[in-house]
């Protein structure tokens, strides 16, 4: 699977952490991040990450590009709630093309938590029954 991985700047260690713990499940899937974001994780974990610009930059535009071509199977975007970002209009945007394509999303460590261990077990393998050539 494809897994896109994107934290706030307060919510970046959580990610690093959580990629520490699930480091082996992670490891057999594609994964690109946001700038930051993956530069701290493949750093903490060695895991290959694919890294795009920093979220600012646009880095969440072209994972945003990649949602919209079907290249994303889940996306991990561990959000910050308690501070205004200038962004929110874009991640809306983001959310809404998960949405669209049937693209599960974790925005916090607990779903993020039931998510990995879903793919652990293969439950997140439906798209290939429903669309046998993604």
């Amino acid at each position: 699977m494809n897994i896109a991985l994107i934290a706030h700047d307060a919510k970046k260690e959580l990610m690093v952490q959580f990629c520490i713990a699930y480091c082996g499940i992670l490891s057999r899937h594609n994964l690109c991040a946001t700038g930051t974001t993956g530069k701290m994780v493949a750093e903490a974990t060695g895991l290959n990450i694919t890294r795009y610009m920093s979220g600012a930059q646009g880095g969440a535009q072209q994972i945003s590009a990649r949602i919209s071509c079907n290249e994303i199977d889940l996306l991990l975007f561990f959000r910050d709630p308690l501070t205004a970002k200038t962004s929110e209009p874009n991640e809306n945007d983001m959310f809404r093309l998960c949405d669209m394509r049937s693209i599960p999303v974790a925005t916090n460590i607990a779903t993020a938590e039931v998510l990995i261990h879903g793919l652990e077990r293969g439950d997140l393998d439906w798209r290939n029954i429903v669309n046998p050539n993604h």
